[in-house]
């Protein structure tokens, strides 16, 4: 995640000296992207270590169904609900 922090770090300088606005529209486009990484990364790791999706969607200010739509597809096989459902497939 340090990688991702420095990434907008870096957009933000760069918005700061953007001598354009074409320039300042391309470092505006570095954070937003960066931010999303970063808010990915960190909505699995909250899962990893156990968080539910009822937490993460209070976060949001929605309910757990709005937590799991909102990172459910990004998270992937990394969501630890991903191998309880293969799981479940499988002796269906």
């Amino acid at each position: 995640m340090t990688g991702r922090a420095e990434q907008i770090r870096q957009a933000l300088d760069a918005l700061g000296s953007a001598a354009d606005p074409l320039a300042a529209l391309a470092a505006a486009k570095e954070i937003r992207e960066a931010a999303e990484s970063l808010e990915i990364a960190v909505a699995a790791e909250v899962r990893r270590d156990g968080g539910t999706w009822t937490e993460i969607g209070a976060v949001y200010g929605t309910s757990k169904q709005g937590g799991q739509q909102r990172f459910r597809d990004a998270l992937g096989p990394d969501d630890p609900d991903a191998a309880r459902r293969r799981r479940r497939r499988r002796r269906a």
